[in-house]
């Protein structure tokens, strides 16, 4: 198998090699502000849709449907991006994915049509798909070997940030200059980072020689039982967290009659809080899980025995979380829903670094891109593609409350299923390595 020397020829480095960016912690920190952005400009457009409502006489149907062509760009281009990652330099498109989303985020401050907003969402998602794809493999490449998790918390560390910032930056800069230029000031930063990422410097890799199409790389990962346990995991998790992000602040609102933006910047500040505790927690607790385990293990595969302990994290996380968003949707008032989504956030953030470092390293290392690619396919097609519509349908037959029942039984099923037996587990050694 050959290996990938990345960073581009000798040649090339030569000439630019004081520009190289080569330390470690210069990467992590590069692509952690690139994550930030990412989720920057995923939600800036909620803070602004109002205002764009008005100006381009947008119903609430093709506003709402803005996000799903967002996620269909996002989710079905990924395995694509996953191959080409898995079979060369991953600087390329990494660079070429940061360029696209935030030059289809400044367009989108332009657009004079409904059309031409559905253009730029589902650009935006298909740039934002090759970064989430690559970007997770190359801090894996680089974190040292006891640290991985808590590097990768750092990395996702910025999702709950971003998201603030999205809201943040879409309301502040829309009310005092206008909505286009929301776009113009969260999509500029991003050129600047798109270029930053072509003197990228990483370590050797294998790197995959067999041209296997889609349908048999996929084949291959979905054999290896570490890979599949995570990945279903994942989907019900990501069914129960898409479903909640939608549906809390309109739960605040009806239920106990709190005013909308005092919901939104309820749940809004809960998230922030939460999502960097949990997230912080989460990697350093697999980690020193990992180490545990690796004392005790007198043989055997070190990648499982990450995945084992980046899997018990996972399933402890979502069991303790999944009682706490029972007890938010029965909570008799709205200061006892914040508390008890505060501790539920927490317990599922913490899961954030563990199970990324279950995906990457359930598979060999040849595949890691792809195996993120397949990851985000199914989590969002199996996953928060159709909670928010079917929570949706329930409240509509029955009730709100009833509706968010969905949330504890999604989040209890990610802890079954990760708590798999570890017979079940250990079988990745003798599929697809």
């Amino acid at each position: 198998m050959r290996r990938c020397q990345e960073g581009g020829s000798t040649r090339g480095q030569n000439r630019y090699g004081h520009l190289m960016i080569r330390h470690p912690r210069a990467l992590l920190f590069l692509l952690t502000a690139l994550n930030l952005l990412n989720y920057l400009d995923r939600f800036v457009l909620a803070a602004v849709l109002p205002e764009v409502q008005n100006e381009l006489h947008l119903t609430n149907f093709v506003a709402g449907g803005l996000a799903t062509v967002f996620l269909v760009g996002y989710f079905s281009t990924s395995p694509s991006f996953g191959l080409i990652a898995d079979r060369g330099p991953r600087r390329f498109a990494l660079a070429a994915g940061v360029f696209v989303w935030s030059a289809a985020t400044i367009a989108t401050g332009l657009v004079s049509s409904a059309w031409g907003l559905v253009v730029m969402r589902a650009l935006v998602g298909i740039g934002e798909a090759a970064y989430a794809t690559i970007a997770p493999t190359i801090i894996d490449d680089v974190a040292p070997r006891d640290k991985k998790g808590g590097w990768l918390a750092i990395y996702f560390s910025a999702v709950p940030i971003g998201s603030a910032l999205g809201y943040l930056v879409g309301g502040q800069v829309g009310q005092a200059f206008g909505w286009r230029n929301a776009f113009f000031v969260a999509g500029c930063p991003g050129i600047a980072f798109a270029i930053a990422c072509l003197f990228l410097v990483e370590p050797p890799r294998e790197i995959v020689r067999e041209r296997l199409s889609l349908k048999q790389t996929f084949q291959k990962l979905w054999k290896v039982a570490q890979y599949r346990t995570t990945i279903l995991g994942y989907c019900a998790y990501t069914f129960a967290l898409g479903g909640f992000a939608f549906w809390a602040p309109s739960f605040v609102y009806r239920v106990y009659g709190i005013e909308l933006k005092a919901a939104n910047m309820g749940i809004g500040a809960i998230t922030v809080v939460a999502g960097l505790l949990g997230t912080a927690v989460g990697g350093i607790a697999k980690d020193r899980l990992t180490r545990v385990a690796r004392m005790k293990a007198n043989a055997g595969d070190e990648n499982v025995v990450s995945v084992n302990a980046s899997l018990r994290v996972c399933a402890i996380s979502s069991a303790i979380a999944a009682p706490l968003a029972l007890a938010c949707f029965l909570a008799p008032s709205a200061k006892i829903f914040f508390a008890c989504a505060f501790l539920c956030e927490f317990a599922l953030f913490a899961n954030s670094s563990p199970i990324n470092i279950a995906i990457l390293h359930s598979v060999p290392e040849r595949y890691r891109a792809s195996a993120m690619a397949l990851g985000i396919c199914m989590i969002h097609l199996f996953g928060d593609l159709w909670s928010p519509p079917l929570i949706g349908v329930i409240a509509d037959w029955s009730s709100l409350r009833v509706g968010a029942m969905v949330f504890p039984i999604a989040i209890a099923l990610s802890a079954v299923i990760w708590f798999a037996p570890r017979r079940l587990v250990r079988q990745t050694s003798q599929n697809g390595r």
